[in-house]
């Protein structure tokens, strides 16, 4: 008993495999160290993500569809390489040297883009910045770079904010009670990296140089870095079970589906599962039975086949990625929307009045900046007010349920694109009004027109994109919590591929005959309203989808109860839609 109370609870080792000490390591102290990487890499992708349609467009000279694509692209790749770092993270090398590894990765190609973009024989040459065509070389060495970044990241992003979750024990309850808040303040760290990035480093990048614009956030890596290992003694790990998770995923659909014929037994304990002692010996965690996805129970049923059947846990593993999958499904719309911040929304930006004074210009990926702003004003509002009042109404005590949280999110994103299409709207009204054809004249309509669609989006991402994190990581399987955490990236990622196929596909059918394209190089003479729009359309119906989704989802359980039969059965409640228990 005296030991329990020394050490964590939660199986929770040092970096040597050692059990460690509650009082002297995790918690906040632990995660101190960590939120500077995360501010600092915010800082590096939002400083490249925000600015690279212009760089792509003036330096580069591509197209505006070629530029959307090719950013979408590389964002889309950014988000979804971290599957295969999560996979490697919870199957091998578990977080820590996972992290250590794509670390390394992500700073080699901060240095190839700083390079890239300095370096004279590696960059195009500009005189009174009009850049020459860049060379095959030139273009091939600055995407090897970009994508270097990716792979880098997919071993970073899914396995730091999971290594920071698990400074904090599951079963001791203060600590449980921190974790809550933990999310909230993360991604406060990663909005203060993007807010510099948007304010400063786009300025920087325009009117300072691109090499020092990239070359900021490369050395604010490297000392982040150092900051993390000097609180390499303070940190708790999880112990790596080397199970092939993919394997026993595709096993039990399989087997269920060749067992479709049989009965399934009415007693839970006729179907297969382990000893509770093999568990408890082992250090796995044990899922008991839940009557959601039944026909998957089939997977459990023993048979006379010389093959054993799945067991009870197995088969509960994979009921809970096929309900984490039917939410992350309805959350790619969304993720199409925000891919919206980057592209149109920055070239929008570029045609209209952008002078702060009598000389002062604001660099039109700047905007980005009331995005971070309306989410770090956002997010002490809702962790210090909006939750406590909810928790009293409600008694939960996240306020309100994680899919709730969401949903709101994903309404206040509809109601800004639509906000976007009014504007746009306003703007082409401008442009008849003072007759302007030119891509290169400036409407006299000022930039911060476009503010209300930035801010609102901020403002849905502290419901979303946190809600999204927060979900993902918290209703995964245990053993399996670093590649949860990439339903939440991947769909970023996913959303981006969509969005370059829509802007591809919405170019091709709108401009066939002869016809003025949406979205044309010329965004003077093309339509974004209407392409916003549609957008409006298709999150609308997205949105019922994810109420349908939402009502089918049960939620995991830690509490346990006793079940007919002597079962132990999991504790889960089905989601009613109704505005209080979504």
């Amino acid at each position: 008993m005296e030991a329990a109370n020394v050490y964590t609870q939660d199986g929770t080792v040092d970096l040597q495999g050692r059990p460690v000490l509650a009082s002297r390591t995790g918690r906040w102290k632990a995660c101190s160290f960590l939120l500077g990487y995360e501010a600092f890499e915010r800082m590096a992708f939002y400083g490249i993500a925000s600015n690279l349609v212009n760089y792509l467009t003036t330096r580069l000279h591509e197209d505006t569809i070629s530029s959307v694509r090719n950013v979408n692209n590389w964002s889309g790749a950014v988000w979804i390489t971290p599957i295969a770092g999560a996979y490697i993270a919870d199957s091998y090398m578990g977080r820590f040297w996972t992290f250590t590894a794509s670390s390394l990765l992500y700073v080699l190609g901060m240095i190839l883009l700083t390079m890239a973009v300095t370096v004279k024989s590696l960059r195009p040459t500009c005189v009174n910045g009009v850049c020459n065509k860049a060379s095959s070389l030139q273009i091939t060495f600055f995407y090897i770079a970009l994508y270097t970044i990716a792979i880098g990241a997919g071993g970073t992003k899914p396995n730091i904010s999971t290594f920071g979750a698990d400074q904090f024990d599951n079963y001791n309850l203060k600590e449980k009670k921190q974790k809550v808040s933990f999310f909230n303040w993360w991604m406060f760290s990663s909005f203060l990296g993007a807010l510099f990035a948007t304010l400063g480093l786009v300025y920087i990048q325009e009117n300072l140089g691109w090499g020092l614009g990239y070359g900021i956030p490369t050395v604010g890596l490297l000392v982040s870095l150092i900051v993390f290992y000097i609180g390499t003694p303070l940190y708790r790990h999880r112990v790596v079970k080397p199970d092939n998770l993919a394997k026993d995923l595709v096993q039990v659909p399989i087997t269920a589906f060749k067992n479709r014929k049989l009965h399934c037994p009415d007693d839970l304990l006729e179907l297969h599962e382990l000893d509770s002692h093999y568990y408890k010996s082992t250090g796995k965690h044990q899922v008991h039975h839940t009557p959601t996805f039944r026909f998957l129970d089939k997977a459990a049923i023993k048979t006379y086949s010389r093959d054993l059947p799945c067991t009870v846990t197995k088969v509960e593993v994979a009921k809970r990625v096929l309900g984490l999958t039917l939410i992350w499904l309805v959350t790619l719309i969304p993720s199409t929307l925000w891919a919206q911040v980057n592209t149109l929304f920055v070239k929008q930006g570029t045609t209209l009045d952008r002078k702060l004074g009598s000389s002062f210009q604001i660099p039109a990926a700047s905007l980005g900046t009331f995005v971070t702003l309306s989410m770090l004003l956002s997010v002490p509002i809702y962790d210090r007010y909006f939750v406590p009042f909810m928790r009293k109404k409600t008694g939960n005590p996240r306020g309100i349920t994680i899919l709730q949280r969401l949903g709101i999110g994903f309404v206040i994103q509809i109601v800004a694109v639509a906000v976007a299409s009014a504007v746009e709207v306003k703007r082409m009204r401008v442009i008849r009004e003072f007759h302007i054809t030119s891509p290169k004249q400036v409407v006299p309509m000022s930039i911060f027109w476009l503010l209300p669609q930035y801010s609102l989006l901020g403002i849905g991402d502290v419901f979303n994109a946190i809600g999204l994190l927060e979900f993902f990581y918290d209703q995964s399987p245990e053993e399996m919590q670093s590649l949860g955490t990439t339903f939440f990236t991947s769909g970023i990622g996913l959303g981006n591929f969509l969005n370059s196929f829509l802007v591809t596909m919405i170019d091709k059918i709108t401009s066939k005959g002869g016809r003025k394209s949406w979205i044309g190089d010329n965004l003077n003479d093309s339509r974004l309203d209407y392409y916003y729009g549609f957008l409006v359309v298709i999150s609308i119906v997205n949105m019922g989808l994810f109420l349908w989704a939402a009502s089918k989802y049960v939620y995991k359980s830690d509490d346990t109860k006793e079940f007919s039969g002597g079962c132990v059965q999991m504790e889960a409640k089905a989601l009613d839609t109704s505005p209080l228990t979504i």
